[in-house]
This record gives structure tokens, C-alpha cells and sequence, in this order.
């Protein structure tokens, strides 16, 4: 079984948390599915859980080459040759990321933050789209600001063919039949 999640902002990627924040325990009550790899507390997005130790394996580890999409809400407008960087990989704590997909996009039409992101009036912001196989810690966050567009809203939109698409915040559907997606 596969359990598709929109993760809303400020919700750990966990069952539990003895701070006593908001985890998956307060959306999901299906027992048994674990996540097939982590958002941080501060992102958004599609979140894959399974009771399939196996798939959990090739979603998460970095050698199986899952591309994982994420719309990144950039400071700063993104030029050509920040967009050619992020495509070649960026240097982080000394090694070089993966060549990845990097494009400039429209703001898409998604859901309200709460709470918003900060505006600045004197610093235009920017949307664009990632394209990674490998997920180091806030690997999207540390690349942006590599390139100096530092990340102000991360969504994860996609994780190969699975998406986000038709769930709002905290929504999810299980698809039962997954033999048919190529993870």
C-alpha cells in the first residue's frame, strides 16, 4: 500500500514527538505505513508512506535515482547562469551535488501558507522548479542559497509519478495498485 500525503508547513515527518508538535498521528490513522523518506518541519508537500519496507528503500535511497519535484519560492529573481549552477550541482559542506533539473516557473496556483512567508518590499521573489535524484538534509535550501536565491517556501510537488495533485493540506488517498508506477 501506498498512502499519499500532502504535508502542510510546521508538521513533522514522524508518529511521535515528545515536544508535543504536530506530526502525522494528527492526520493519518492508518497503522503500519512509515515514510518513504522526510520534509522538513518547515516544508511542504507530497509525502510518500507505505507498509512496503522494500519500495521505502527505493524511494529513499539516493541510489535508486528517484527524481523528486519541488517548487521552490525564491528571494531574488534567478538568472540564467544561477539556473545553469543548480543544473550542474553546487558545492555543499565540500561536496558536489548531483546534476539536476532547474527551471524558472510561474508562481503556482497552490494553496496559502499559514503563516505567510516574509515579504520584503525592496526584494522581488521568484518561483522555480527542481528537478533532484538525491536528498541530502535541506539539500533544495542549501542549493538556492549557493546560487544566492535563498529558499522562502519549499512544496515537494512530485516523487517520480506520484504528485500532490487533487490533495489540499493535510489530505491524503491511498493507492493500493502501485505495481503499475514505475518506483
Amino acid at each position: 500500500m501506498i498512502l499519499l500525503f500532502n504535508k502542510p508547513f510546521g508538521v513533522l515527518s514522524q508518529f511521535t514527538d515528545e515536544s508535543n508538535r504536530e506530526t502525522l498521528s494528527d492526520y493519518i490513522d492508518i497503522k503500519k505505513v512509515y515514510p518513504a523518506g522526510r520534509l522538513d518541519l518547515d516544508s511542504e508537500g507530497l509525502l510518500i508512506l507505505t507498509d512496503d519496507g522494500q519500495l521505502q528503500r527505493r524511494l529513499s535511497d539516493p541510489k535508486f535515482e528517484k527524481k523528486k519535484t519541488y517548487w521552490a519560492q525564491v528571494e531574488g529573481e534567478p538568472n540564467d547562469m544561477a539556473i545553469a549552477q543548480l543544473e550542474q550541482g553546487v558545492t555543499i559542506a565540500r561536496r558536489m551535488t548531483r546534476p539536476a533539473t532547474a527551471r524558472r516557473i510561474s508562481e503556482p496556483k497552490i494553496w496559502e501558507r499559514n503563516p505567510p512567508i516574509r515579504y520584503r518590499k525592496a526584494i522581488p521573489t521568484a518561483w522555480i522548479e527542481l528537478g533532484l535524484t538525491e536528498g541530502r538534509n535541506r539539500q533544495v535550501r542549501k542549493m538556492t542559497a549557493a546560487v544566492g536565491h535563498p529558499t522562502l517556501r519549499l512544496v515537494r510537488r512530485s516523487i517520480g509519478e506520484l504528485s500532490i495533485d487533487g490533495l489540499s493540506p493535510g489530505e491524503w488517498r491511498i493507492i493500493e495498485n502501485y505495481s503499475r508506477y514505475d518506483l
